[in-house]
């Protein structure tokens, strides 16, 4: 992820908010606790998502096990004081699963390592919707299945918790047989820290397409493309290269901490009268109806499965399409030279 934290969870929020229809809300006061309080949670995976979850429910009181393959993950659970187990055996022992996998590799592990000791009343919880909407995962319909999709990145789930904050939560229902559902995905929320932001009530399929159209046209990929684009037209016409990078890079941070704080409200009444009307009358020509255009055309391809088919059909040959782009942006001048900047200010401080 090429941008803060602070930007990733305003964006997500951002996307949500303008995509969906106005959601459910819901705070502490709407949760009842006694639905999980006397639960064992087994978290499944031990990755970004699945430390800070994993800490926030331990810490919220909650009986916390960790299922993850021995390797690296293992050994960190451990040395952070979890019980660790094979997957297996983490699904036997708890009431509720959360599953914290990446979602390539969720529908392998849910078939080999969850389906096959699943058991009448349990909750399985994820955290995004794509494995649940595209088919890959089919649940038993003896269980409990709710997504709570927290909207921000691993560390910043754990952080704000230890701030008494916490982030904003999607709850979702997919299969309800204990008729309980939907109170077991509220108490886990509350139990990573949500309730104390809101908690929003959508659908699987909601929370994934907005989610990837999010990632695609903003977070991921339509801020990175433009601020690669402009660097290029700065230094194709001669600037330094620096230069380039302070001004399509590094300051978009402040931009969108304005953002974050109070909207493009905040955002004009701080930045220059010259800033903003640059940007007010310029900005329609660089996002103009080319581009709409192609917003449409990647919302179609998530909608249909398209995208899906494709992700998965790249994970089945072990990525090579993806690893190339990876290694050619790692490579290219605007990271090289934005290493060396960040070092200078790094320094500096």
């Amino acid at each position: 992820m090429c941008i803060a934290p602070t930007v990733y969870n305003f964006i997500c929020v951002w996307a949500y908010l303008s995509l969906t229809r106005m959601l459910k809300k819901y705070y502490d006061a709407d949760v009842d606790w006694s639905r999980i309080a006397d639960k064992t949670v087994a978290v499944i995976g031990y990755g970004s998502q699945g430390r800070a979850q994993a800490a926030n429910l331990r810490d919220s009181g909650l009986a916390v096990i960790v299922g993850v393959r021995p390797g690296r993950s293992f050994e960190a659970a451990s040395l952070d004081g979890f019980t660790t187990m094979p997957v297996a055996d983490a699904v036997r022992k708890a009431d509720v699963l959360a599953m914290l996998v990446p979602d390539e590799s969720a529908a392998e592990i849910f078939r080999r390592d969850i389906l096959p000791w699943l058991h009448d009343g349990q909750t399985i919880v994820f955290a995004h919707g794509f494995n649940i909407h595209y088919g890959q995962i089919v649940p038993p319909p003896n269980v409990d299945v709710v997504m709570v999709a927290p909207k921000g990145v691993g560390p910043q789930v754990r952080r704000l918790f230890l701030e008494d904050s916490g982030v904003a939560s999607l709850i979702a229902v997919y299969q309800d047989v204990t008729g309980s559902a939907k109170q077991m995905a509220l108490a886990f929320a509350k139990g990573i820290g949500s309730a104390r932001s809101v908690i929003m009530e959508s659908t699987f399929a909601d929370e994934t397409e907005t989610d990837l159209f999010g990632e695609q046209t903003v977070i991921c990929g339509g801020v990175t493309h433009l601020i690669k684009a402009a660097y290029d037209t700065l230094v194709a016409a001669g600037y330094e290269p620096e230069m380039a990078y302070y001004e399509c890079m590094h300051e978009l941070k402040l931009v969108v901490d304005l953002l974050y704080e109070g909207g493009f409200t905040k955002m004009h009444d701080s930045v220059s009268k010259t800033a903003g009307y640059g940007g007010l009358t310029r900005g329609p020509r660089v996002i103009g109806p080319e581009n709409r255009a192609a917003l449409q055309e990647v919302l179609g391809e998530i909608r249909s499965g398209a995208f899906a088919r494709e992700w998965l059909l790249e994970n089945q040959v072990n990525r090579p399409h993806y690893t190339s782009l990876v290694r050619l942006e790692k490579e290219s001048e605007l990271e090289k030279v934005g290493s060396e900047v960040r070092h200078i200010i790094s320094a500096k401080k």
